[in-house]
């Protein structure tokens, strides 16, 4: 049984969430947990918040299970829309600033699939 969460129009760019989310994909969920703590940058604080809300669905779902007995089988940070606004530039031109948004989405996977029911 897979368990997800997902965020939508999260305000950084996907280009820098990517890094983050590919070292804690295929890892324990308890694990994940803990580095994203001691990470320490802003830009990893939704990533561990949603991380979060994917235990919480699991022990939702399933009271027996434990936050160490999941895996982090998926993640994936997928670019949202653009805000595209015009600053202006020297010797009268106009420069397009643009704000990226991303959509992430987590699936855990319980480790031990004998005691947990499909």
């Amino acid at each position: 049984m897979d368990f997800k969460a997902s965020a939508r129009f999260i305000k950084r760019s996907p280009y820098k969430l990517r890094p983050i989310v590919d070292v804690i994909r295929g890892k324990n969920a308890q694990y994940a947990l803990d580095w994203l703590k001691v990470y320490g940058l802003k830009k990893s604080s939704a990533i561990k918040k949603l991380l979060e809300s994917a235990v919480a669905n699991a022990k939702n779902k399933q009271e027996d299970i434990k936050t160490s007995d999941l895996q982090v089988a998926e993640v994936c940070v997928d670019e949202g829309p653009r805000y595209k606004y015009f600053k202006p530039s020297a010797m009268g031109r106009s420069l397009v600033v643009r704000k990226r948004l991303s959509h992430i989405t987590v699936v855990l996977k319980p480790v031990n699939v004998k005691n947990y029911q499909e």
